[in-house]
Order: C-alpha cells, then sequence, then structure tokens
C-alpha cells in the first residue's frame, strides 16, 4: 500500500473513499457509514452524552502522503477548518524518507490533594512506607487492567505550598496499556484515598487524574525537502519564525495552535479526548517556567530542513467513543493501528507535518494566500451561492486574483442577477 495518491485532491468523496478502500478492504456498510448514508443516529447520539436534541457533523478528510516508522498510512482528519488537511498532506509529500517516533510509554498520573496535615514531610516518608500496600489496593481496582500488563506501577509523592499550607500531593503512576486511562485512573485514586487519610493523619480532596501526562511523551520525527529552491533568504525565515516561536510566548501560542489543528483533527477523528490532548501539550510547552514552541527545526548541509516534536500524547484504542462511536471506529481501522503507541506517533507526526506547511507559508507567501483559496468555498455559501454556483464563482473569483468576502459576495449577486444556475 502506498499512501501517495497524484492528484487525491481532486477526485470527489466517493472516489476518494474508493480508493482507500481498496487498500483497507471496507466493507460497502462501511463505505455507506463513511459516506453519512447510515451509521451515527440522535439515539447513539443520546448514549454518549446528556440532553441530546442532535448531533453535529464534522467533515473528515484523509491526509495523504504519510509514511510513518516505515508503514504508510492514511491519517483520518476530523476539523471545520479549511486548508488544515490540504497542508498537512502537502507537507507530508515534501516529507523525506518518512516519519520516524519513539514512546516512552503508557503511564499517566492520578493525583491525590492530602490537606489538613500537621507534618507534612513525615506524611510524605509514611505514604511511600505503604507503597506496596497502596499499589496493591489499587490494582485491586482493575484486575483486567493487570492482566494485560498494566496497572499502578509506582508512587510519586509531592509536597506543595498552597496560599494557607503545605499540602501532601500523592501521584498514581498508573500503566494504562492501550486505553487512555482517565476511569481506569480515576477509580483507584478515589478507591485508595481513605487509606491515604490514614497514613497521613489528613483530609483528601481531590482524587483525579492529571491531564499532564509528563510519563507518556511520544516524540517524532521527519526530514523536509528545502521548499524554497534556492531562496536561501526564505530558508532563513524559516528558521528565525520558528525561533521567535521559541522565545516568545505571543509567537508561541499561535505556533502552537498550528501544531494542535493537525493533532487534534486526529484526536477527534479517532474518539479520543482533544481536550485532554490539548491541555497536556499546552502544559507541557510551558513545564520550563516559558511557554515554548513543541517542535524544533534545524537546517542541515544540503539544506533540507530536520523537524522534531515531542509532547504528551495520552491517547488510547480502548474504551470511550473510540469504541462506541462507528465513524470514530472505522476511523482507526483506516490508521490500521494496533496500539496506542502506534496511534501517537501517527499523531504526533501529523502535528509536525502541520507545522512545517505553517512555518513554510510564514517564510514564503504569507498564510492567506493559501488558506483564503481553500476558504473561498465556504465564503462562496456564506455569500448565498447555490450548491450548482458554487465552483464556479471561486474560479471567478481566483482569475480576478480578489478572494474575498466582499468580492465574492459581489460575483454571486452578478451571477444571480444574470440568471445563473439556481
Amino acid at each position: 500500500m502506498t499512501s501517495r495518491i497524484s492528484g487525491f485532491y481532486k477526485k470527489s468523496p466517493e472516489e476518494r473513499l474508493e480508493l482507500i478502500s481498496q487498500h483497507l478492504n471496507l466493507s460497502d456498510e462501511e463505505k455507506e457509514l463513511m459516506l453519512g448514508h447510515s451509521g451515527f443516529t440522535v439515539a447513539q447520539a443520546d448514549r454518549l452524552v446528556e440532553n441530546v436534541v442532535g448531533y453535529l457533523p464534522v467533515p473528515l478528510g484523509i491526509a495523504v502522503n504519510f509514511q510513518v516508522n516505515g508503514k504508510d498510512v492514511f491519517v483520518p482528519m476530523a476539523t471545520e477548518e479549511p486548508s488544515v488537511i490540504a497542508a498537512a498532506s502537502n507537507a507530508a509529500k515534501q516529507n523525506i524518507g518518512g516519519f520516524f517516533t519513539s514512546y516512552s510509554g503508557s503511564i499517566m498520573r492520578g493525583q491525590i490533594q492530602v490537606i489538613g496535615v500537621k507534618d507534612p514531610y513525615g506524611a510524605l516518608a509514611r505514604i511511600y512506607e505503604n507503597k506496596e500496600a497502596i499499589l496493591e489496593q489499587c490494582n485491586e481496582q482493575d484486575p483486567t487492567l493487570v492482566s494485560f500488563g498494566g496497572g499502578a506501577k509506582d508512587l510519586d509523592v509531592q509536597i506543595i505550598d498552597g496560599e494557607s499550607e503545605k499540602m501532601v500531593v500523592a501521584h498514581l503512576l498508573v500503566d494504562t496499556k492501550d486505553a487512555m486511562g482517565a476511569n481506569a485512573v480515576n477509580t483507584m485514586a478515589e478507591a485508595v484515598s481513605p487509606f491515604i487519610e490514614k497514613i497521613t493523619g489528613g483530609k483528601v480532596v481531590l482524587r483525579i487524574l492529571s491531564n499532564l501526562a509528563d510519563q507518556r511523551i511520544v516524540r517524532a520525527r521527519g526530514v523536509f525537502e528545502n521548499p524554497f529552491k534556492g531562496d536561501r533568504d526564505a530558508l532563513e525565515n524559516f528558521i528565525r519564525a520558528y525561533e521567535l516561536a521559541e522565545a516568545d510566548p505571543y509567537r508561541a501560542a499561535t505556533h502552537n495552535k498550528g501544531i494542535m489543528n493537525g493533532i487534534s483533527a486526529v484526536v477527534l477523528a479517532t474518539g479520543n479526548d482533544t481536550r485532554a490532548v490539548e491541555a497536556g501539550a499546552h502544559a507541557y510547552a510551558s513545564v520550563t517556567g516559558r511557554y515554548r514552541s513543541l517542535t524544533r527545526w534545524e537546517i542541515n548541509a544540503d539544506d533540507s530542513i530536520t523537524g522534531t516534536i515531542e509532547l504528551p500524547m495520552p491517547v488510547g484504542l480502548i474504551g470511550g467513543a473510540t469504541q462506541s462511536h462507528p465513524v470514530a471506529k472505522l476511523a482507526t481501522k483506516i490508521l490500521d493501528v494496533e496500539t496506542a503507541e502506534e496511534l501517537a506517533g501517527i499523531i504526533a507526526s501529523t502535528g509536525l507535518a502541520q507545522n512545517f506547511a505553517g512555518l513554510r507559508a510564514l517564510a514564503g507567501e504569507g498564510i492567506q494566500q493559501g488558506h483564503m483559496k481553500l476558504h473561498a468555498r465556504n465564503m462562496a455559501v456564506m455569500a448565498g451561492a447555490h450548491d450548482d454556483e458554487v465552483d464556479n464563482v471561486v474560479k471567478l473569483a481566483a482569475n480576478q486574483g480578489k478572494i474575498s468576502y466582499d468580492n465574492i459576495r459581489q460575483i454571486v449577486l452578478s451571477l444571480q442577477e444574470n440568471g445563473g444556475s439556481h
């Protein structure tokens, strides 16, 4: 299978799906589900969340040209923002030799906050003295996870200086394997809290997972062709744009948002928790005490560009919407992944490609030129164009070299006043 399909963006949704289907042997039922002809219903939505009155469809596209750890993959991305999927696909096409990833493991933290402790450092020591009993009690809560080699593995106890007192915070370090693990960790934290209170003589307040998953780190590396064709100034501008994000939090916020355009789209497509991944990523960008870039970029001797990314990636293939949402389940099938580690690597690679595309545009023609061309279809609809008018409106605006809402609105009015198609 190759993920490099020439002219993929020029094909109709049905033609794209058929190409994907040929590679992945999707059934007719799965293709109908992907096209929205069957599948997700209000009844299913009502089982996922509360007070349901309907559901909000989000476009699901496929990023092509990706090879991760020697394996070609089609990357499903759920997003409402134009240019994100196109940018990721184009950047992956300029990647040399594929993306390569590493994974620190699937450890999540559960925090147990203890207040009212008279001897916080003594309490810290007593918690460590009772480590084995604490871990055993935690693992009794999830024998299935333990049977797969997961479960509570260690403790990390900290003294936190609060405004009114020193708090003891015990961290459960839990290997959640191929699950994101929030429910398992929270259950363990709640179950062991009475024992922690007995040990410390204090009162437990919070008992909950931390989304700063700093022991569940994914790293991805990719080498990209120099996109500037001998323009050394543009190549240097690429690096300077990255360096500003590394030094300045105002730029870093937008820089990292662009990375998350790609990451969140894959996380959402696979039914994982976008808020958990985003919170963890932005917290990790701040662990040095200053908010910084999640990526690093370097120019090689041949003027190719090496990019790396490092961030927490608390995603899974077990539980939650990943299994209960039919389209999310199908998206994981398209990815052809068997472990959370594989999924994390693909997601990080997508974020790295997205960042390359953003920096390339900033160092060259600017963000708006490409983005507005892809946004033109949306603007045509907003301006009142009918379905059979949209392509013509976009073409006319492009020919005029003026892609703005006001101009597109004038084109739509002119077509419709002159008897354009309805």
